[in-house]
């Protein structure tokens, strides 16, 4: 699946209100949304993404998000941020 390029990130933006505000300022290059999350959530994220062009990649477990991101509990979104 696509979380070993979570996991090499340099750095990452977890949780939905942390991507929300990074995408909204163009600071990633790709989001990742668990498909087990709130759809009521994550559709506002990836709605933003489209509008804004950043790619979405959806993963199937908020806990191997999470797990991917180095935290101990699920996370719904993550975004890779651009580097430099």
């Amino acid at each position: 699946m696509s979380y070993e390029k979570v996991e090499r990130a340099k750095e990452l933006t977890i949780g939905i209100k942390q991507t929300m505000k990074a995408v909204a300022n163009l600071q990633v290059e790709a989001v990742y949304i668990a498909d087990d999350a709130d759809r009521r959530l994550t559709q506002k994220v990836e709605l933003l993404c489209k509008e804004k062009g950043v790619p979405v990649i959806h993963v199937d477990s908020m806990r191997r998000l999470g797990k991917a991101c180095g935290i101990e509990v699920g996370a719904a979104t993550a975004a890779i941020k651009k580097s430099g």
